[in-house]
């Protein structure tokens, strides 16, 4: 059998439990049951298996929390920017679209 993970100290179990309930969204609510799973003694694998995730990816996720504490389970693909629109048209297109755009129909 392996080995236990084991989570420092930053929240009881209760307060696992009430941020998986409280979750804005599925993958910080996912986040946060794998880690109140394995605060209840789980491991890794059987956690990850019942929360539906990837083993490797829940040892990520709990070696995050492990390192940056609770605020690592955020979800940051919400952060993230789209890259800015880039045009098709060259700027003479452009200056000739407008120009063609001015004229009748």
């Amino acid at each position: 059998m392996p080995p236990k993970a084991r989570l420092k100290q930053y929240l009881t179990i209760e307060e696992l439990k009430i941020r998986y309930r409280q979750a804005p969204d599925t993958i910080e609510s996912r986040r946060w049951h794998l880690l109140l799973l394995i605060a209840q003694q789980w491991s890794i694998k059987k956690a990850a298996q019942v929360v539906g995730l990837n083993y490797d990816y829940a040892k990520e996720i709990v070696g995050r929390y492990n390192r940056e504490g609770p605020a690592s389970v955020r979800n940051r693909s919400k952060d993230r920017q789209p890259p800015p629109a880039k045009s098709l048209l060259t700027p003479e297109q452009q200056q000739e679209l407008s120009v063609a755009l001015q004229g009748p129909a």
